[in-house]
């Protein structure tokens, strides 16, 4: 990865990336028994569904682009600089929306399980998903917010992805082509598809170099796992980490809070 600022200037963007990066939009997943989110504006602007978004991001989507040649394959160093930002966002973002949300306090497990409302489905939306929302998207724009600077044109948010596991193939699906399949009653075209929190890359979101994906336990103390998918879903049996892996070609990060990336 190549960085074109100074020491200095980075170890201000360790605070400051983080701590603009608030509010957002609540995100997919945690009710959910398949990966069927929103995508954020993606940082490659080829790539890069019709959606509304702020000026600014586009502008930086755009900008980035104009540098995506000038990117290195990462090495051990940028590996862990990246790991380092995962942690420190998803830290961050915990701590914004517990501080918000609940006055700075840790949630219990009894606040965590509470019932706020059912799903289209009439399924339980717990605290738990609510909150594990919030803190995907504060985490989400901190990612933006630094990588953008320290890698622009090389990484993406929430890009979804199809893939054939017979055929090995996988594709981009943008978010205008989902939600066309939504409106029209073929939201089955989403079962199966794939769609981690950040991919990093070299310009072209289907040759990925690394794969980050945020869980927020609620509460902290209970153990992060991938999920597992359900006996109706295309990829029954397996582990979302363990998709991520086969379509993308490289073991993915699950990243907590505190803890930071693991494998």
């Amino acid at each position: 990865m190549r960085i074109h600022h100074t020491a200095a200037l980075l170890a201000g963007l360790l605070l400051s990336g983080c701590q603009s990066a608030g509010g957002g939009q609540t995100r997919r997943e945690y009710q959910q028994t398949l990966d069927s989110g929103t995508n954020a504006c993606r940082h490659n602007p080829a790539y890069c569904a019709d959606m509304a978004v702020p000026a600014g991001v586009r502008a930086t989507a755009q900008a980035g682009a104009s540098v995506a040649g000038a990117l290195q394959v990462m090495d051990a160093a940028a590996e862990a600089r990246l790991r380092e930002i995962m942690k420190e966002c998803a830290t961050q973002a915990d701590w914004d929306v517990n501080l918000r949300m609940l006055g700075g306090k840790t949630p219990t497990e009894e606040q965590c399980q509470e019932q706020v409302g059912t799903d289209a489905s009439g399924e339980p939306i717990t605290r738990a998903m609510r909150w594990g929302q919030e803190k995907h998207a504060v985490a989400l724009r901190c990612v933006q917010a630094r990588l953008s600077v320290e890698r622009p044109g090389g990484f993406s948010l929430e890009q979804r992805y199809g893939y054939d596991m017979e055929k090995g193939a996988l594709r981009l699906i943008t978010r205008a082509q989902a939600e066309v399949w939504l409106r029209s009653g073929q939201a089955g075209q989403l079962l199966g598809t794939l769609v981690p929190d950040v991919v990093i890359h070299l310009g072209d979101p289907l040759k990925a170099e690394a794969v980050f994906d945020f869980k927020f336990p609620c509460p902290i103390s209970n153990p992060a796992r991938w999920r597992r998918y359900p006996r109706s879903h295309p990829y029954a049996g397996k582990l979302q980490g363990q998709m991520y892996q086969q379509a993308l070609g490289t073991r993915p990060w699950l990243v907590v809070p505190i803890l930071g990336a693991t494998q």
